[in-house]
């Protein structure tokens, strides 16, 4: 047995009813092998041992009131990853499929994800199985605040520095800052993706989105390509697949699809974005009133038929495991030529594989969906130095990092073996940055 399978053995062993963390696990380590053996030194290290076992799991309840004074109590998780490379950094989640299964699977990628930004911040990730939908302004401020009167303890600017991620917006942030400002008495970088009146940075609602079609475009232009003329099929509704669809749309693609957790929305004549965002952004109603609003529209009950629709480019942006290898199958039936992934690993590894195997040009989250911890990690700067850059700033250095994070991968890629294969390239140019640092601090 070699020792990458003996790794994977013993974390399936030692985290038993764990599918999502063990998915993770074996996507990543099962790509790291030529990498461990051109370097028998981690082995003696113990590396991989200490790279898939978080440095620290936080687990803990979170009691608060509703309106009608009925006491709920949640769980509360912060998964502090790895810090080799800087303090811990990665999203929190609130939604009632939270597990710290799931959080774990998200922080181990996140490890990756953070290291090819090419910035100083390690990997975390967090949350609850809280769900804000449903909730009033009042209860979601309860449950904010008696979530972070527990993780205040816990992080911090130079420690953990957590951010949004699905149900954990900016209503839910402003509230989480102002607790913990409320506690520790201080105005610091502690939370990204705080509003831009105390001390959030531009572009960071846009970030992911944007970040997507960025290492999207450059894929398309090494090919000779663009996305001009191109139908364009995205998944999700919230802010990383609206402003993928603005961004596609502003350089020429045609999208017809959006979801929520609904349904979806198809619209041959292209999606009208003012109609989602003011569906989604300021009414925070469900996609179906698209197809009751715009003329032509139709919208369809489940998800998973999204995958139907012909396309040249597909973004996921919704959740995990969203393709899987049926829906792989028809997407390459309809030729379709890219696949970006928005959201976190949003395709199976059999779905992967089936892309792979038909030529499809394929984007794992952990690079096409940087630029949003990538902003992040700007916002941090900005913090530090109190300074506030322009939008124009901020996108020309978001841009400049998801076209690096591109090449970056390919080329780790070509030069293992594995031309074309940006899974493989994204696991092996994020985790020699990870393992470099590791080694350098000794057995820690």
């Amino acid at each position: 047995m070699s020792y990458v399978e003996q790794v994977l053995a013993n974390l399936k062993k030692n985290n038993p009813n764990e599918p999502e963390f063990h998915q993770a696990a074996t996507e990543i380590l099962t790509t790291l092998a030529p990498v461990v053996e051109a370097h028998p030194e981690y082995e003696k290290a113990g590396l991989l041992e200490r790279f898939v076992e978080p440095e620290r799991v936080i687990m803990f309840r979170v009691p608060w009131v509703d309106d009608s004074g009925k006491v709920r109590v949640n769980k509360g998780y912060r998964v502090q990853f790895n810090s080799a490379i800087g303090p811990y950094k990665g999203g929190l989640r609130f939604h009632p499929s939270v597990n710290l299964s799931i959080i774990k699977f998200l922080g181990l990628e996140q490890i990756l994800k953070n290291s090819l930004t090419g910035l100083p911040i390690g990997g975390g990730k967090g949350g609850s199985d809280f769900d804000p939908k449903g909730k009033s302004d009042r209860e979601v401020m309860a449950f904010c605040q008696s979530f972070m009167t527990e993780l205040y303890r816990h992080i911090g600017p130079d420690t953990d520095v957590p951010a949004g991620d699905i149900g954990v917006g900016g209503r839910e942030i402003g509230f989480l800052f102002g607790q913990y400002k409320r506690i520790r008495d201080e105005h610091v970088g502690v939370l990204t993706g705080r509003g831009l009146s105390y001390g959030g940075s531009l572009v960071r609602t846009e970030a992911t989105g944007y970040g997507l079609v960025y290492i999207t475009e450059e894929a398309l232009k090494v090919r000779g390509d663009s996305f001009k003329g191109k139908t364009v099929v995205i998944s999700g509704s919230g802010n990383v697949a609206i402003y993928a669809c603005q961004k596609a749309q502003s350089l020429g693609a045609k999208v017809v699809a959006l979801y929520d957790s609904n349904g979806y929305i198809y619209d041959a004549e292209g999606i009208k974005l003012d109609v989602v965002k003011d569906i989604k952004e300021v009414k925070r109603g469900r996609i179906k009133e698209y197809a009751e609003r715009v003329k032509g529209a139709k919208y369809v009950e489940g998800c998973k038929g999204i995958w139907t629709i012909p396309c040249d480019i597909a973004l996921p942006c919704a959740t995990q495991n969203e393709i899987d290898k049926q829906s792989a199958e028809i997407l390459v039936k309809n030729g379709v030529k890219y696949v970006a992934e928005g959201a976190n690993m949003p395709s199976t590894l059999e779905a992967i594989e089936v892309f792979q195997k038909n030529g499809v040009v394929f984007l794992p989250a952990k690079a096409a969906n940087a630029g949003g911890v990538a902003t992040s990690a700007l916002e941090m700067a900005q913090s530090s130095g109190r300074m506030f850059w322009s939008f124009e700033e901020v996108d020309a250095k978001l841009k400049n990092i998801m076209v690096n994070i591109y090449h970056n991968i390919e080329n780790a890629a070509k030069d293992y073996g594995y031309e074309g294969n940006y899974v493989m390239g994204a696991n092996i140019a994020g985790f020699i940055k990870v393992a470099d640092a590791m080694m350098a601090h000794g057995v820690v």
